[in-house]
């Protein structure tokens, strides 16, 4: 009886001990560690940021992403748009979350050509976030309104625009976009004198050009489709290296005459700096398998878009040419932004 009375009080004791290390942190709690390995931890939220407004490109790629990868690693992946500052505010925000591989960041070209538009940015698009994939690769088209230069040529275009400088102008979306730029570059190629017209979005810019109010813009084939499937405008061209699944009857700015002409609005997923590889590797693998899905690819076709294969380091370099490219652009034309 003596001898039970002392074991019990010996456990106690050692219990007692125990409870104290552990609190103190000498020991740690026999749980596994969420790492890695285990990534994506069960009922753990992976978001989305979206620097843009809802409704707008970046949606139209990144929440069909979403859903199909919720299906596939079995935990909710949703979408938060954070917009503000022509993308930038949203990026900002993203590039200093824990990079712990719950939060990713859905961005587009639009992030490349900020990198000479914004003196003050608080991020670098290629120093702080790691690239995963692009998610979708829309050309872009030479539209016209029907009743404006008489031709669907585009040579006979070019050369109108040429006689008449300054006569003729063409919308975009804004003021930095990829519509703006196209703009220019299309200005650069062809020596020719166009008045931009920005607006606040494709859309108000589209139903001016259906209305007669712009003469031609440089657009995506996801928006300006619809207008040109009902006649309501004309493509001409469309700014890639071949014809669009979608749209085979728009022939390549190369067939139409102007070559070197490949402009594409693209959209895309990156990581937190910071985040680790593994993690990485794991979501670009989910990525790729989403992509190749029939839903997505169905519903990319629908949109005249593509998902270019990329590796990791094959799409770090591509952003890397972009920033360089469009800065070329942005200095030639002297745009400037606040």
């Amino acid at each position: 009886m003596a001898i039970s009375l002392r074991l019990l009080n010996m456990y106690k004791a050692i219990q007692k001990i125990f409870t104290l290390l552990l609190v103190s942190g000498v020991l740690l709690p026999l749980t596994p560690a969420i790492g890695a390995e285990t990534w994506p931890a069960p009922n753990k939220t992976i978001v989305i940021i979206n620097p843009f407004a809802p409704g707008g490109a970046v949606d139209a790629f990144t929440r069909p992403i979403a859903k199909q990868l919720t299906t596939q690693l079995g935990d909710s992946v949703i979408v938060d748009n954070k917009s503000g500052a022509g993308g930038t505010l949203g990026a900002a925000i993203a590039a200093k979350m824990a990079p712990d591989g719950y939060t990713w960041f859905g961005g587009a070209v639009h992030h490349t050509i900020a990198q000479s538009l914004y003196p003050n940015l608080s991020y670098d698009i290629t120093k702080d976030f790691e690239p995963i994939a692009v998610l979708g690769s829309v050309p872009q088209v030479i539209v016209i309104n029907p009743n404006k230069f008489g031709t669907t040529d585009l040579k006979t275009i070019i050369a109108i625009i040429q006689k008449n400088p300054g006569k003729y102008n063409y919308g975009s979306a804004g003021n930095g976009t990829s519509q703006h730029l196209a703009g220019e570059l299309f200005k650069q190629l062809t020596k020719t004198d166009i008045t931009h017209v920005p607006y606040r979005g494709a859309g108000p810019a589209l139903q001016d050009l259906v209305a007669g109010q712009l003469d031609m813009m440089f657009d995506t084939l996801a928006a300006a489709g619809p207008f040109i499937k009902n006649g309501q405008i004309i493509a001409v061209a469309v700014a890639a290296p071949k014809r669009v699944e979608g749209f085979p009857d728009i022939p390549t700015a190369a067939e139409a005459g102007l070559p070197n002409y490949n402009v594409a609005s693209w959209y895309a997923l990156w990581g937190i700096k910071g985040t680790n590889p593994v993690i990485l590797d794991k979501m670009a693998a989910a990525v790729q398998q989403a992509l190749n899905s029939d839903e997505i690819k169905e519903r990319w076709i629908a949109m005249g878009a593509s998902a270019p294969k990329m590796s990791r380091v094959e799409f770090g370099k591509f952003v890397n040419q972009e920033v360089i490219r469009w800065r070329q652009v942005v200095k030639t034309s002297n745009i400037h932004l606040d």
